[in-house]
C-alpha cells in the first residue's frame, strides 16, 4: 500500500514541510510573539526558525514525530519529542504556536505513517485541537497569547466553542481564503 506521503507527491515521506498554513501562522508569530517561544507540532522547523530569525527570540519546538525533531535541530531550533504539551512545566512560555493537524479524517481512510499523523484531524479536524486548548493555559505565562492556526474545514465555530470553554477571549489577526478552506489564526489571551 502506498502511504500518505508518497501519495500527496511529497520528497519528504515522514516530516510535515512548510505548506501555505506555516506561512500564515510564521506572519502572525513574527507580528505577535514574544518572549519565550514554543511551538507545538514543529514538524521541519520552518515556523520556528522563522520566528527566531526574524524576532531574535528563543523558540523551542516540540513534535511527536522523532524525525521532525531532528530535522528541526538541522534548522538550528532546540527541538523535543513529546505529546502536545506534556513535558512543559506550568507558566513555562510566553507565546506557543500551534498548526495543528486539523484535516477530518475517516477512520477507515487512515494511514498509520508519520504524514497522516501530521495531516489528520481525526473525524472532525479537532482530535488534537481539544486536548492542547485543554493544557495550554497550563504552560502559558500568565500575560502570554497562544497564536492557533483554524481550518474552516475543522469547524470554526466548534474551534471558538472550545476556546471560550478554555477560558480564552481570542481575536484573529490573520486569515486568508483558499478554493477549499479559510485559514485563519487566532490570538488566544485570557
Amino acid at each position: 500500500m502506498t502511504d500518505l506521503a508518497e501519495r500527496r507527491g511529497l520528497d519528504d515521506t515522514v516530516v510535515y514541510q512548510p505548506a501555505e498554513d506555516s506561512g500564515l501562522l510564521a506572519e502572525a508569530a513574527i507580528a505577535e510573539a514574544g518572549g519565550r517561544v514554543l511551538e507545538v507540532g514543529t514538524g521541519s522547523g520552518w515556523v520556528a526558525a522563522q520566528i527566531a530569525d526574524e524576532r531574535g527570540l528563543e523558540v523551542v519546538g516540540s513534535d511527536l514525530n522523532p524525525h521532525a525533531a531532528r530535522q528541526a535541530g538541522e534548522r538550528s531550533v532546540e527541538a523535543v519529542v513529546a505529546d502536545l504539551l506534556s513535558p512543559f512545566r506550568a507558566d513555562a512560555f510566553d507565546t506557543i504556536c500551534f498548526n495543528p493537524p486539523y484535516l477530518p479524517t475517516d477512520p477507515d481512510n487512515e494511514w498509520d505513517d508519520w504524514m497522516e499523523h501530521a495531516l489528520s484531524g481525526g473525524e472532525t479536524g479537532r482530535e488534537l485541537i481539544e486536548p492542547f486548548l485543554a493544557d495550554v493555559g497550563r504552560v502559558l505565562a500568565p500575560a502570554g497569547v497562544v497564536l492557533l492556526l483554524v481550518s474552516s474545514l475543522t469547524g470554526y465555530d466548534e474551534v471558538l466553542a472550545l476556546v471560550d470553554n478554555a477560558g480564552f477571549d481570542h481575536e484573529v489577526v490573520d486569515e486568508e481564503s483558499f478554493p477549499f478552506e479559510t485559514l485563519t489564526v487566532l490570538a488566544l489571551r485570557r
